[in-house]
Parts: structure tokens; C-alpha cells; sequence
């Protein structure tokens, strides 16, 4: 089964307005960008993101916000974007920030089909409240569901046309688990192969998770914050 298609255009095609769409990456790092191009040139509103974090200003899902297609989001770090910021303080979106840890627990259980689990992390704040606690082996611990969406968009190294996935380094944080955890997985690679091109050891996301996948373009990869070393007068720095 050939699951190539010819661009980031036609991969986002049947997203509808309203959708919850989960988004891969850390950061800048393996964030889906061409997807997120074709996503703002339909200028789909409405929409309710599940991503790490919220990209920043004029990158990433940044464009996303600055076309207005956000309704509501659910993420764990939100720092770099100043119009989120905005946007959040003016009653423009819902923002629900979620422990990083606790965030990819809710979406892995999504994809193996657990609804619920019991976490340590976030009790006696505003994390757990409204939410059920229970005692198990004298500790007390919150309850948190499981993740789900419609459509889940993420980033790649490598992949083959049936759909196979390899991530490198960095890259390899939300999107495996976002790829198990949705109605229709979206992926877009920087190398497409053959099958069997792939090690079967080095297959990280098996295509049975994947419907569409795509080559990538012109990835900029920028660095989220830059912090530059000065050396001072005799070698200190």
C-alpha cells in the first residue's frame, strides 16, 4: 500500500474545521512544519491542539495563532510565544497546561487504549483540582484520562511508503506516542526510501499507524533561544 501523497497541501486536505489535532515536536526540534504551513493556507479555524508546546512568534504553530485558527490548547510550556501570551490574558483561547511528564502519559495512554491512570505529579495544586485522588500503597495519587484526536501531525527522519517511521535524536520525543493516539496520522519525513529500505530494529512508529505521509521542504530548523558565550579580558567567560 503506497500512503505517499504529493504535498503538505493534500495531506491536510479532509481536516475540518473544529478538529483536535495533536502536533509533534519539542521546542523547534521535530516539529511537523510543512503541515503546519498547509494548515495556514486553509486557514482553518476552530481548531483545539494538543502539542508540548505552542512553537514561537512567527514559527511553528506560532502562524497557527496569528491566523486565528486556535480555539483552545492543551500543552505543557507556552514561554516563547508572546501572542499566545496575549491572547490568553485577553480570554481569546483556553489554555490548559498540563505537567510535561504527565502530558505524555495521557497521550501514550491514548494510543495503548487505557482511558484513565493514577500519577503522584500535580497533588495539593491546581493541577488536581476537580479531580478524583485515591490512596495505593499510602500514597495519594491524581487521576488523569487519556488523550485522543482526530488528526495527529508529526515530523520524521526517515520514512517509507508504507508508512514506517525512523526519528533521530532530538526529534524523537512527542511524535511517536502523538502517532499511536489519533483517528488519522499525518507524517511528514526528510528522506522517503523504499520498503525494506529501513532497519526493522531502527522502526520506531509502524505504518499501520500512519494514513498519509510526505517529503518534507525547505526545513529551517531554527534555534528557539539563542545564548551567546562571550569571552571576557584573560579567558574567563
Amino acid at each position: 500500500m503506497n500512503k505517499v501523497v504529493a504535498s503538505a497541501d493534500v495531506a491536510v486536505a479532509e481536516i475540518t474545521a473544529g478538529s483536535t489535532i495533536m502536533l509533534g515536536g519539542f521546542g523547534l526540534c521535530g516539529i511537523p512544519e510543512n503541515l503546519i504551513a498547509a494548515l495556514v493556507r486553509r486557514r482553518i479555524t476552530g481548531l483545539h491542539t494538543i502539542s508540548n508546546n505552542m512553537g514561537v512568534d512567527g514559527f511553528g504553530m506560532g502562524l497557527m495563532l496569528e491566523a486565528g485558527m486556535i480555539a483552545s490548547h492543551i500543552g505543557s510550556y507556552v514561554g516563547e510565544n508572546r501572542r499566545l501570551e496575549q491572547m490568553v490574558l485577553k480570554g481569546e483561547l483556553n489554555l490548559t497546561l498540563i505537567p510535561q511528564g504527565t502530558l505524555a502519559e495521557r497521550v501514550r495512554a491514548g494510543g495503548a487504549g487505557i482511558p484513565a491512570f493514577y500519577v503522584p505529579t500535580g497533588l495539593g495544586t491546581v493541577v488536581a483540582e476537580g479531580k478524583e485522588t485515591r490512596e495505593i500503597g499510602g500514597r495519594t495519587y491524581v487521576l488523569e484520562t487519556a488523550l485522543r484526536a482526530d488528526v495527529a501531525l508529526v515530523k520524521a527522519w526517515k520514512g517509507d511508503r508504507l508508512g514506517n517511521l525512523v526519528y533521530r535524536k532530538t526529534a524523537r520525543n512527542f511524535n511517536p506516542v502523538m502517532a499511536t493516539a489519533a483517528a488519522m496520522t499525518i507524517a511528514e519525513v526528510e528522506e522517503l526510501v523504499e520498503p525494506g529500505e529501513l532497519d526493522p530494529d531502527q522502526i520506531v512508529t509502524p505504518g499501520i499507524y500512519v494514513k498519509r505521509i510526505l517529503v518534507g521542504e525547505n526545513y529551517r530548523k531554527p534555534i528557539e533561544s539563542r545564548f551567546i558565550k562571550e569571552q571576557m579580558a584573560g579567558g574567563a567567560a
